[in-house]
């Protein structure tokens, strides 16, 4: 195509012509794979590295440091009993969740029982602040709201001085949740390269082919998915014996913790199909450590193993706590049928 300037038509210059070279890519060995029996999603999720894609912070999180150190804790377990990976998954989780959770869990029912004693203490502090409140407004004109506002004001600074007098503030009692949920993550994610292929043991031997063989009962591979769902059922059903157990102990609950139990049951109901999309390990993991979390709960009722771990009474308390949870247990489901 030709263009005028100045009178002289110019023909213009064609555009550079620009070689790529694309190495060839290398062959992917096939020498001692082992076919995954997950599905291509689950392992995709852990074995594109570095894609910067949506799950780039999975791929973090299964490479950080957390995750490392949950892998080396049940590859030591692994390699120091001699084990299958099946038992290797269950004592790793009582160990960790006797370890580490139980004394939390003792030290969450210390911190909520002396927040419990203080109550009548804060009510009797209620009553004389309002009725101070109320005379001054009195004698200075206040509005509802300045007087409602002072009150609340000082209201929050003396409970403040109480527990901080007592050591108890209830914050300290959120320290399982901080510790415990995290915990929980990184051995799963831990699990989860493990089933697909993306950790191996120091001695060189693939840790996805000992769990493909390392199974027991009706699941053999616990990198596969468990078909029959009896394990989701049963990590559901755990979970709603523990929400339970929290229910009936605790009488007259505020609509916030109404609320509260109604969520933590969905949770509990969804995570059947989650188990079920998951490998066994995971699921199994799932299952140990929910079991242990309904039996922490059970012996954290007992009034010997209160008084072990120092735990303050509290007017709540029973000397009788199975057997009053047990009849709680029978008019509620039972009785009401």
């Amino acid at each position: 195509m030709l263009c005028r300037l100045g009178g002289r038509w110019l023909r213009p210059l064609p555009a550079p012509q620009f070689a790529v070279r694309v190495p060839p890519l290398a062959p992917a060995s096939t020498v001692g794979m082992k076919h995954s029996a997950l599905p291509t999603w689950a392992v995709a999720s852990v074995s594109a590295v570095g894609s910067g894609g949506p799950g780039s912070w999975y791929e973090a999180l299964a490479a950080s440091t957390p995750v490392q150190g949950a892998e080396q804790v049940l590859l030591g377990v692994h390699s120091a009993t001699g084990l299958p990976w099946w038992a290797c998954i269950a004592l790793t989780t009582v160990a960790l969740r006797g370890a580490v959770t139980l004394p939390l869990a003792a030290y969450q029912h210390y911190i909520l029982a002396k927040v419990e004693n203080l109550q009548p203490e804060i009510k009797n502090i209620a009553r004389h602040l309002n009725q101070e409140i109320a005379v001054r407004a009195n004698q200075l004109k206040w509005s509802k709201r300045v007087a409602r506002l002072t009150y609340l004001k000082n209201m929050r600074r003396l409970v403040s001085e109480l527990y901080v007098r007592d050591n108890c503030h209830p914050f300290k009692a959120t320290v399982l949740v901080w510790i415990q949920f995290p915990l929980w993550i990184f051995v799963s994610v831990a699990l989860r390269n493990f089933s697909t292929g993306a950790t191996h043991s120091e001695a060189g031997f693939s840790v996805q082919e000992q769990l493909a063989n390392d199974g027991v009962l009706w699941f053999h591979d616990l990198t596969a998915l468990d078909s029959t769902w009896i394990l989701p059922v049963s990590v559901g059903v755990v979970n709603l014996l523990i929400v339970e157990i929290f229910a009936l102990q605790k009488l007259g609950m505020s609509r916030f913790q109404t609320y509260i139990t109604y969520f933590v049951r969905a949770v509990s109901v969804l995570m059947i199909p989650v188990a079920a999309t998951v490998p066994s390990s995971i699921v199994l993991y799932w299952l140990c450590s929910s079991f242990m979390g309904l039996s922490q709960n059970l012996l954290l009722r007992s009034p010997k193993f209160r008084r072990l771990c120092r735990i303050p009474l509290t007017k709540s308390d029973s000397d009788t706590p199975y057997k009053d949870l047990f009849a709680a247990f029978y008019a509620k489901f039972i009785l009401r049928k």
